[in-house]
Order: structure tokens, then C-alpha cells, then sequence
């Protein structure tokens, strides 16, 4: 018995030790940038990388959000981003929801068939309509524009397909209930079912406003103003310019980040409590 214990225990430390070596190599590119963001570019470009700043630079801050040409574009840009990814992030979770409760929970001729050529919609990659598209806004004069910039992207495939498999295992028996009291359809769905979906919801909004976040594409097609790029733009011309510090532009990666890490800390409670609703049914 005491071998088994003994070799229990190896077997534990052994897989810890595998977790916590995956878990520093998956996090060395963040601790690469957090550490980069506070060191000179002399510093950064050597070989072996020294991982603990011998000063730290905290100017390289300042100059990111300053910008090399002094103008502070930076703090635009985070608000044009944060503007753009939440009106799109708010505008896919409500119209995908609705989208899905239709397919999930009523019965009307052509359903599967329509459902299908949604899905069907996720083969197609983004590049090859990036171009028809952008002709499309051309010929609507939205070029430049915010409304360029979020209308096209405002809904998603996959939304309505993450949605509609979580809205398939709501109860039936609450939607009749509540319809046998009186409520209509559209009270139905945003008093009972829509709050009874936070789980799905949080991790649609956390994937789409990351997704929107990080979109470099869209914005460099429709966005010419300075005064209208998004943070990847930004950090793209950054990045190109000639004289670039690569301190500063860690720390302008640094600040485009905090945004996210702040959004999934907050939504990771609504992941551990994704059975509330169906605790009484088992």
C-alpha cells in the first residue's frame, strides 16, 4: 500500500509539473511583452533575452501613447476600438440570440433548410468577400465611416449556431408556462429566455469583442482618417515607422491588452455557473 501511495504521488507531481511547464511556455510570448514594455530597445534585441529589466523604462508608456509624431493618436484609437468592438459585440449577442431562439424553439417550413445556408455561411473565409464587400460600402458611401466599420460585421454564423445549440436544451415547459399566464412571444424570450442564457452569452460577447478587438483587415480597408483607426492600425503603423522604439511599441501592445484581460475576468463567473437554471430538473 505504501508503494502505491509513493507512486501516486510521483504520478501527481509529475502531472503538475507538466501543467505548470505548459502553462509558463503558453504564457512566455505575454511575459515577453509585458517585460519588453519596460526595457530599452538595446536591451530587448539581445542575445541571451535578458527576462527581468535591468532598469525600468517607464517613459516607453508615455512615448506609446504620445506616438512618434507627438500627435496622441493612441488614446483615439483605444476609443475608436473599444466604441467599434462593443457596438458590434452588442449588436451580434442580441440579433444571433433572437436568430437561434427562432431555430431552437419553433417550427416554421424551410427552418432546416435556412439554417444550413447560415452555417454554410462559416466555409466561406472572410477574404474571399472582404473585397465585394468593401465595394459594397463604397456604394452605400460609408467609406471612412463608423457605420463602414460596423454594419458589415455586425452579426455572425457561429453565434447563431453556439446560441441555437444552448437554446435547445432550455425547457420547453417554462416557455408554455409562461405562455399559459399571459406573456407574448418577444416577453417570453427576453425576460426568461435571455436571462436564463448568461453562460452563452458571456462567452459570445468575450469571443466576439476579441475578435473585433484584434481586427486589423476591415479597419485598414475602410478607415483612411488617423483620427478614425482602430488600435491595430495603429500599432501596425507604429510597428512600420522608421525610427520605432520596440520598448514603446511592447507597451502600446501592453495597453491594447489590459482592455480584454479585464472583459474575461470579469465574464469567467458566468462560465462556472452555466447549470443554475437545470439544477432542479436532475
Amino acid at each position: 500500500m505504501q508503494w502505491k501511495k509513493i507512486l501516486d504521488i510521483i504520478i501527481d507531481s509529475l502531472i503538475w509539473i507538466f501543467l505548470i511547464g505548459f502553462g509558463i511556455f503558453i504564457l512566455l510570448p505575454v511575459i515577453f511583452m509585458f517585460t519588453a514594455s519596460l526595457m530599452p530597445s538595446s536591451e530587448i534585441v539581445r542575445i541571451p533575452y535578458p527576462w527581468i529589466p535591468k532598469t525600468f523604462h517607464w517613459q516607453n508608456f508615455w512615448q506609446a501613447i504620445r506616438g512618434n509624431d507627438g500627435k496622441f493618436l493612441y488614446a483615439r484609437s483605444i476609443l475608436n476600438s473599444f466604441v467599434t468592438a462593443s457596438l458590434i459585440t452588442v449588436g451580434t449577442v442580441l440579433l444571433t440570440a433572437i436568430t437561434a431562439y427562432g431555430f431552437a424553439k419553433y417550427k416554421f417550413k424551410g427552418k432546416f433548410l435556412m439554417f444550413i445556408l447560415i452555417l454554410s455561411t462559416m466555409m466561406i473565409p472572410f477574404e474571399a468577400i472582404m473585397i465585394p464587400l468593401y465595394l459594397l460600402v463604397i456604394n452605400l458611401r460609408w467609406q471612412d465611416t463608423y457605420t463602414g466599420l460596423i454594419i458589415p460585421l455586425i452579426t455572425s454564423a457561429f453565434g447563431v449556431f453556439m446560441m441555437r445549440q444552448f437554446f435547445i436544451t432550455f425547457p420547453d415547459e417554462l416557455i408554455n408556462s409562461a405562455r399559459i399566464d399571459g406573456a407574448n412571444e418577444f416577453m417570453i424570450f427576453w425576460k426568461i429566455a435571455l436571462p436564463s442564457s448568461k453562460p452563452a452569452l458571456a462567452a459570445l460577447l468575450v469571443l466576439t469583442f476579441r475578435s473585433q478587438w484584434d481586427n486589423l483587415i476591415w479597419p485598414f480597408l475602410v478607415v483612411q482618417s488617423p483620427e478614425k483607426k482602430t488600435i491595430p492600425l495603429y500599432i501596425s503603423q507604429f510597428a512600420s515607422e522608421k525610427y520605432t522604439n520596440e520598448g514603446a511599441l511592447m507597451a502600446a501592445a501592453v495597453i491594447a491588452s489590459i482592455p480584454m484581460i479585464i472583459i474575461f475576468f470579469t465574464m469567467t463567473n458566468y462560465f462556472m455557473k452555466g447549470t443554475e437554471l437545470f439544477t432542479g430538473r436532475k
